[in-house]
Formats: C-alpha cells, sequence, structure tokens
C-alpha cells in the first residue's frame, strides 16, 4: 500500500466538494438510508479527497475492523494531518463509526459499496433502462448535448441580461423562485429580478461550481416543499451514474422524485418528449454531477470552463476594451460594466466609463468582481503584462466605487468608561480575539463592536468589572 505521504500534493490540491458539508450537517439515520442505495455510496465516493478515498478501498474488503493504531503506522509524520483530516470527513459523513480504538466501515455503506463495485443485490439505484422502441428512439448525445446547452444558457442570459434592461427568453417560474432563494437575483422595482453581487460572482465560477450551488439551494428548499431529502438526494446521485444517451424507466422512481422531474427538466439535467412521458434520459449535465468531466458540451457562457485558458479580453491603459468573442451569453456580462460602441460577428468594442461603473455599481457588482473579471478572461498577449491589467485603470474602478461608498453605516455597540487604560486594553484585547472590532480609539478609551459578539464582551466586562462598564449603541 502506497504512503499517505505519496498523496500529500494532491491532499493539497484537493478543494472539498460544496456538498460535503451539507451531507454532514445530515443525521446518521438519514445518511443511513442514503448509503442502503449503491448509487448514492458510488457518488459520495468520488466526491471524497485522494486520502479518503485511499482509506476507504483499503477497508472495504476487510470483514472486522482494525486496530487504530495499524493504519496509523502507514503515515509518514508529514502525512498525518492529511490522515487524521480524513478521519475526521468520514466519521463525519458516518461512513466510518467513531475511531477511537478501531477503523472500519459502517454496515450500510460497506454493503452498498461493494454492491457499487461488483454488482449484485437488487438494487435499481442505477435507475431501470426503458425498453428499446423503435418508433421512438432515445435522443441521440448530441441532441442532449443541445437541449442541456439551451436550458442552462437560458438561466444564464436571464441573470446578466437583468441589468442591462432586455427582455431574454423567461426561465420557468420555478427557476425564477430559485434564483432569489439563493441570493444571485433579487426583486427590483416591484416583481422584476436582477441580479446582485453574488449573482456576478457566480457567473465567474465553472459551469459544475454554478450547477451545485443552485442544487444546494435546491436541497435547503426539500423540507418546506415536504419532498423526501434522502429520495431527492439519491435521484440525484443516480442521475450521476446514469449513462448518457439512454432512455430510462421513470416507473421504478419513488413519488418524490417522479415530483423532481418537472424541476431537473428546467435546469437541463434530464429530457423527456412530454411531462407525462414515462421515460426520460439524462443530460451530460446530470451523469457528470459527481465526475471531473465538463458539465457542457462545449465552452459556453461566462464562465466556461476554458475562459481562463482561452482569455477574450484586451483592455488598455485609455480605458478601451476590445472583447473578441462571438458569444452572446459573454457579451451580454461585458454589457453590465462597458460601454459597448461597435458589434463585429467576432469582436466587441467598448470603454469602460464611470456611468458604466456606476450602473454596475447600482445593480450590486463591486469593484473588485469587474477587476477579478477582467483578469480571468484576459486575452493570452494580456497575460505576458506585469500587472496584468493597466494599474490606472483598475485604481479609477476602484475610486469611481469609493465616490458611490464615501460612508457605509454598520449596527454595533460602543463600549466606554473604562476605569483605566489597563481596563480598556484588557476587553479590547478581548474582543479582538472574537474578532468583532470595527474601530478602536485608544485615546478615549473606547471601541466599537459588531452586534454580534455584544453578549460575549458584555459578559465578560460585566465578570470584570461588576457591571461599571458603560456601553452605548
Amino acid at each position: 500500500m502506497p504512503t499517505v505521504t505519496e498523496q500529500t500534493d494532491q491532499a493539497q490540491d484537493h478543494t472539498s466538494h460544496a456538498l460535503l458539508p451539507f451531507l454532514q450537517s445530515q443525521s446518521q439515520t438519514a445518511l443511513t438510508r442514503l448509503y442502503q442505495r449503491p448509487s448514492s455510496c458510488l457518488s459520495i465516493f468520488r466526491l471524497l479527497g485522494a486520502v479518503e478515498r485511499q482509506i476507504v478501498m483499503n477497508l472495504l474488503w476487510l470483514e472486522s475492523s482494525i486496530p487504530t493504531s495499524t493504519m496509523a503506522s502507514w503515515v509518514t509524520r508529514d502525512g498525518k494531518t492529511f490522515f487524521d483530516d480524513a478521519i475526521a470527513t468520514l466519521t463525519r459523513l458516518h461512513i466510518m463509526p467513531n475511531p477511537i480504538a478501531k477503523l472500519g466501515l459502517s454496515p450500510a455503506f460497506k454493503t452498498g459499496m461493494r454492491h457499487a463495485v461488483t454488482g449484485g443485490g437488487t438494487s435499481v439505484s442505477f435507475g431501470v433502462p426503458a425498453e428499446l422502441d423503435e418508433k421512438r428512439p432515445a435522443p441521440t448525445v448530441e441532441a442532449l448535448d443541445a437541449h442541456a446547452l439551451e436550458r442552462w444558457e437560458t438561466i444564464l442570459h436571464y441573470m446578466v441580461s437583468s441589468g442591462t434592461g432586455q427582455a431574454p427568453a423567461r426561465p420557468s417560474q420555478g427557476v425564477l423562485y430559485l434564483l432569489d432563494r439563493s441570493g444571485l437575483m433579487k426583486p427590483n422595482h416591484g416583481s422584476q429580478l436582477q441580479i446582485t453581487s453574488s449573482g456576478f460572482q457566480f457567473l465567474l465560477h465553472t459551469p459544475h461550481a454554478q450547477l451545485w450551488e443552485l442544487l444546494l439551494q435546491y436541497l435547503q428548499m426539500v423540507e418546506e416543499r415536504q419532498m423526501d431529502l434522502v429520495e431527492v438526494l439519491s435521484f440525484l446521485f443516480m442521475l450521476s451514474t446514469m449513462e448518457l444517451g439512454r432512455d430510462y424507466s421513470t416507473e421504478s422512481l419513488s413519488v418524490t422524485q417522479k415530483a423532481m422531474l418537472e424541476d431537473l427538466r428546467d435546469y437541463g439535467l434530464i429530457w423527456q418528449r412530454k411531462a407525462s412521458s414515462r421515460r426520460f434520459s439524462p443530460t451530460r449535465l446530470a451523469t457528470t454531477l459527481t465526475s471531473s468531466l465538463p458539465p457542457l458540451p462545449t465552452a459556453t457562457g461566462a464562465s466556461a470552463g476554458t475562459g481562463q485558458a482561452q482569455g477574450f479580453i484586451i483592455l488598455e491603459t485609455n480605458y478601451r476594451l476590445y472583447a473578441y468573442t462571438d458569444n452572446p451569453l459573454q457579451t451580454a456580462v461585458l454589457n453590465l460594466f462597458v460601454t459597448v460602441k461597435s458589434r463585429f460577428p467576432n469582436l466587441v468594442v467598448g470603454s469602460i466609463t464611470r456611468d458604466s461603473v456606476r450602473k454596475a455599481l447600482a445593480n450590486g457588482i463591486t469593484a473588485d468582481q469587474i477587476i477579478s473579471y477582467l483578469t480571468t478572461y484576459a486575452h493570452p498577449q494580456m497575460r505576458k503584462n506585469k500587472p496584468l491589467l493597466p494599474v490606472t485603470v483598475q485604481d479609477q474602478i476602484r475610486l469611481w466605487e469609493l465616490e458611490r461608498n464615501r460612508v457605509k453605516s454598520q449596527d454595533g455597540y460602543l463600549y466606554t468608561e473604562f476605569a483605566s487604560h489597563a481596563d480598556y486594553e484588557y476587553v479590547l484585547n478581548y474582543a479582538k480575539q472574537l474578532d468583532v472590532v470595527l474601530w478602536e480609539n485608544a485615546t478615549k478609551r473606547c471601541f466599537f463592536g459588531t452586534v454580534g459578539g455584544h453578549a460575549n464582551i458584555r459578559g465578560f466586562i460585566e465578570r470584570r468589572t461588576g457591571g461599571q462598564a458603560g456601553t452605548g449603541r
């Protein structure tokens, strides 16, 4: 068996999947139900880091637990931190019982994972392929890709065009509700949704990260919709293990999973001829949910997976911008903070102006987000420059933001009237340890703290001074 240190570099580069913290917050009962489905075990295994996967595979075929000291002896000193973190992750996911003296996998996960690897059992957690129908053959992979692309870009187009006053194709009401609940868009002047600062940051993410951000919000709404969370998760994991370009039957789905079909059609994860159809086909968005493969067939949208490697923006010191793109979505994103002057088949020419930046700021987009977008999608020719973007342009964008944000208010508590400077310093240091100090003035022996930290600071002051120090909000 290779030592843990051989995978240290991979562990350092590994970023925990966004779904894992959500799973760790679930009860042991819910996770045990989830692990009874082999497809769920396999999907979660894919989301784990390299060290976690190595530990699982070394314990999977053991019939009994092994002493913790035995596996710890395989770990070098440099790899101990990664090993301990991996054990903690597996324990929080209830893949592994409390590893005080012995290490082993939970019975439910072990059984489910073994069936996923070797087959067997009567589970239909990988889906039931529909019978072949010569009159209505399954859609081609190209048709599924086109469907997924159209649905996904409809969502992104609506988000970016909300800040330009255009009227793009409107997603379904369920999608709009999800965008509102997730904070990516917010109502503005009535019921009209408009992109937020979080929404613009969302556009900078990869399609895979974008998809999971929406799905996590979908999972947060399961309880209020009176849906079974385990059934929802198991269906998403089932889709991630299905074969692209194949029809599957709806007969084996639960009531909750059948209700999900309409939502997943709107997001582009599945294709159906009509709502009442008894068969469906997963798209590439669904089959890559728990894999590292790209979820879309081509680099699309403002957040294409290859966007950074194939930048398209050139920015000059005179604020003039050239964008070598024919992608309407990328053009729509630029419209959020650029005054477009001319459009050609594969080129957009515009300028970053005070008015265009102030319009973006009014839509909740920050100066740092604008600079981050320009940096992320800078043309390869620009990447030869040091610094990458003209400093004058960066500074001016931030100055335009300061013009709008000269005063910033924040609720909190002012702590004054300390008996001595020593008392003031003692309480101030305590507040700094809590990271709740917003402002301080040593000369006047006072400081301003956040609302969230007031209860702890007040209790600390009362214990030290008997309630004699004053505070004001």
